[in-house]
């Protein structure tokens, strides 16, 4: 494997009394699409936040690029928190076009490429939809605005939340080939949370799966999916767990 872009080492996460993530180690790779799956309640979101650096461990170790970030985004500097994007499940949009949503990211950060942002959008089928308002989007086109938008800040590191749940198999192929496109073309490392396990087979090098907040198995996907390591881990396959 490459160099690692995260190194997670006795990480975990509480709120209050209850442990929700605690991982013994776990790297991901420079390159690599890595699936996270898992039943719900499982931690994976969580770790997925964890990652992005928008929740502070409560112990152990979490480097990025080899820096440690233990005290997560509150101290992290913008430097470094601009090396990564996260597209969460539930699309946050401005009350604004779609193209002012898509371009907002790149006009903080001081970029007026009109280019990038016509790129993305025709990439992801958005281009007649680029003077429409966001409020009367379908959640599928509002999927593809928030993943339009990260898109275009071209970082090293994107974090997927769910991002094609509940979708239909138009947007859901739109999604799928946006994302592989970026990890073939650009090697862009990419970290995904879904509930789909074929998803997971169809776009991810390596697929992970966490229990309780703990990790049971990582490894190349057709592994995981055709010769499991763990029990645990083929009756998730199989789909003998409930999630």
């Amino acid at each position: 494997m490459s160099e690692s872009v995260y190194q997670l080492n006795t990480l975990v996460k509480r709120y209050d009394s209850r442990t929700v993530v605690a991982l013994d180690s776990l790297t991901v790779y420079r390159g690599e699409i890595l699936a996270l799956v898992g039943p719900s309640g499982a931690g994976k979101s969580t770790l997925l936040r964890l990652l992005g650096l928008l929740e502070a461990p409560t112990s152990g170790s979490l480097q990025f690029f080899g820096r440690e970030v233990a005290n997560g985004s509150a101290q992290a500097d913008l430097e470094l928190r601009r090396r990564l994007t996260m597209v969460f499940q539930r699309p946050l949009l401005l009350n604004r076009s779609v193209q002012a949503n898509i371009a907002y990211g790149l006009r903080l950060r001081g970029d007026k490429s009109n280019g990038k942002v016509a790129s993305a959008m025709e990439q992801l089928g958005l281009s007649h939809l680029a003077r429409q308002n966001t409020r009367v989007l379908s959640g599928g086109e509002a999927q593809r605005v928030s993943l339009a938008r990260a898109m275009v800040l071209d970082t090293e590191v994107l974090l997927l939340d769910e991002p094609t749940a509940n979708l239909d198999p138009y947007n859901v192929n739109l999604i799928e080939t946006a994302v592989r496109k970026m990890n073939a073309e650009q090697s862009k490392t990419i970290v995904l949370v879904t509930h789909n396990i074929f998803q997971a087979h169809r776009l991810a090098q390596r697929t992970a799966l966490l229990l309780d907040g703990r990790l049971v198995e990582v490894s190349p996907s057709d592994v995981f999916f055709t010769a499991p390591a763990d029990p645990r881990t083929a009756a998730f396959v199989r789909g003998d767990m409930v999630y």
